[in-house]
């Protein structure tokens, strides 16, 4: 019963999926063939897009796929693990329930004003997805606190305190905020989801100046309607589609008759392929556990080390997170409005390579030291293997072509490149037979992007809030009286981000982080594009850095090894990609050449 329940619901989300993929390209044909566009399609496919989300999260919950921070697992199992667990989701039942009891209040106040998306249909419909979503997160969250239903009954009670403090705001006006911040902060150690960490933050920082939680809600909204936001699960459903079947196994073979050759060729190999699925599916930790399986052995069999062929692919996970249309890249575009998302793309494109040419590098002298036999290169086989992935090699040419040509705006050409991945593994190669599996697939990306566009919500109203408290003016001020030198203020900031990106995932640090540091860089005269370059890299840097560096618990799960072991593995590549990284920060050529060239700096 629950196993259909849950196909329904991912049924469901992948109709949502698929109204978002179908208007943007609906407006391209009448755009061309009629000269205007479809009536509410922009509108709805924001709105549609806000479903994808929050119910996207509904369903993270159900799997345990909401991101938190990897402190959970440093803590022993057994008793004290359950524990913590227990302790971190009811703080997840409480913060989730007064989002649905704000979501309710923010649905009666569209009722009453009644604003309408387009064609007539009132925008109180589309808000009834904050209490639904938030209702079964809630109630999700406390049934995945325990294996006991003794725990999950004290989890329960969550529901009870939310409702409470949904109810009765006014008990914590004007009280010190400093005890609440320090539950949520232990709250994240054990273990919280990370929107109920930076929900709660606000929700607490907002209901001690006396402002209501549907004031949360509202910024939520505003949030997951931006205009830019669809391309986020539209390229992410690509990229998951592509991670589906043999496409794996066919690049592999194509990047192996290319560089096979070379010293190190496998190596070589492995940050190439690790980089292209990154690219599009957006989470190393998605490449790390789709690839490494297919990784480990070829690099085992052909002679390199256990150690270092372990720290390449937990290095390589997040080599992609520079290119186009990367997922942080359009975050980050989203949140330093303003900003072409296009100028990023084009911005990252030489950081991006430069980051897999210093990983290959290490390969290759890996290669020449410890791997004594080579492939050979065969025009015929490169010519079989480029003839065989060719549909998968066109999916990057299709979307920087379609964007970059002036042929669709950014939301089209995620929609262009989604249906263009659902026809390639669906009707050309058949790595998805039914529709089942076109289910299967969605749903996981969605899982995968609810839990990013929760963050991204629930995060807004803190952001709103440090702004309105005037923190990076303050942030301004003290660091224009203690930091003269651009060249210094740039190496803080690597050194403050790298530690914000082993701390935390890196899309909860681009969306509180990029608000405060944006005013700063403007008075160091930081070009937003190069600064946006500067933030995604450190931040990849940061999944490799100990002690809670997302992509080490990554491949210690992956690979069954322990979690220092793995750190100690992926050391040499921490250091080269640092370089990367400096390199990236004090040559600013390589981020703006580019878009000067272009004519777009």
């Amino acid at each position: 019963m629950r196993a259909l329940a849950a196909r329904i619901e991912d049924s469901f989300a992948t109709l949502v999926a698929v109204a978002v993929v179908v208007l943007p390209l609906s407006e391209i044909v009448v755009r061309r063939f009629f000269g205007s566009g479809v009536p509410g399609a922009g509108p709805f496919t924001l709105h549609l897009t806000l479903w994808v989300g929050l119910l996207g999260a509904a369903i993270a919950a159900r799997d345990g796929k909401l991101l938190a921070l990897a402190t959970g697992s440093m803590l022993p199992e057994g008793r004290v693990r359950d524990l913590a667990q227990l302790a971190g989701n009811t703080f997840g039942v409480v913060i989730t329930t007064v989002f649905a009891v704000g979501g309710m209040q923010l649905v009666n106040l569209y009722r009453e004003v009644d604003n309408i998306v387009a064609v007539g249909v009132p925008v109180w419909v589309t808000t009834v997805v904050f209490p639904v979503a938030f209702g079964l997160m809630a109630v999700r969250l406390a049934w995945r606190a325990s294996s006991s239903y003794a725990g999950r009954a004290v989890a329960a009670t969550g529901i009870l305190i939310g409702f409470w403090i949904a109810r009765s705001p006014e008990m914590f006006q004007d009280q010190s905020m400093w005890p609440w911040l320090l539950g949520v902060l232990a709250a994240a150690v054990l273990g919280a989801p990370i929107f109920a960490v930076l929900g709660g933050a606000a929700l607490f920082l907002f209901l001690v100046q006396g402002s209501l939680p549907i004031v949360m809600l509202i910024k939520a909204y505003e949030q997951l309607t931006n205009e830019t936001l669809p391309s986020i699960p539209l390229f992410t459903l690509a990229g998951f589609l592509l991670a589906e079947g043999k496409a794996p196994e066919r690049l592999m073979r194509l990047f192996r008759g290319i560089f096979g050759w070379m010293p190190g060729g496998t190596a070589v190999v492995t940050a190439v392929l690790c980089a292209f699925f990154t690219t599009f599916t957006g989470g190393s930790g998605v490449t790390i556990l789709a690839l490494g399986g297919l990784l480990l052995p070829a690099l085992l069999k052909e002679g390199y080390r256990e150690r270092f062929s372990l720290g390449l692919i937990t290095a390589s996970g997040s080599l992609g997170l520079l290119l186009p249309p990367a997922l942080p890249l359009m975050l980050y575009g989203i949140i330093a409005t303003g900003i072409a998302l296009e100028d990023l793309f084009i911005g990252g494109l030489l950081p991006g390579l430069l980051m897999i040419g210093l990983m290959a590098a290490l390969g290759v002298r890996e290669g020449l030291v410890s791997v004594s036999q080579r492939t050979p290169f065969v025009v015929a086989e490169a010519g079989a293997a480029l003839w065989a992935a060719k549909w998968e090699v066109m999916l990057p040419v299709v979307v920087l072509v379609s964007l970059l040509g002036g042929y669709a705006t950014p939301v089209e050409s995620s929609a262009i490149a989604a249906l263009y991945a659902l026809i390639v593994q669906r009707f050309v190669h058949r790595d998805l037979p039914t529709s089942r599996d076109v289910v299967r697939v969605a749903g996981d990306c969605i899982s995968l992007v609810g839990g990013v566009l929760v963050i991204l919500a629930v995060a807004a109203g803190l952001t709103n809030y440090l702004i309105d408290a005037q923190v990076p003016d303050l942030l301004v001020a003290w660091t224009q009286a203690n930091i003269e030198s651009r060249l210094v203020f740039l190496l803080v900031l690597n050194l403050f981000l790298i530690v914000v990106g082993c701390l935390m995932d890196i899309f909860s640090a681009l969306v509180v982080i990029v608000p405060l540091i944006i005013p700063i860089a403007m008075v160091f005269d930081v070009h937003p594009v190069h600064l946006g370059i500067i933030f995604v890299a450190n931040l990849e840097l940061g999944y490799l850095t100990p002690p809670v560096g997302l992509n080490l618990f990554m491949s210690s799960y992956r690979f069954g090894k322990p979690v220092m072991e793995v750190a100690r593995a992926s050391m040499p590549m921490l250091l080269i990609l640092a370089l990367g990284v400096l390199l990236i920060t004090y040559v600013p050529w390589l981020t703006l050449g580019l878009l000067q060239w272009l004519g777009r700096a």
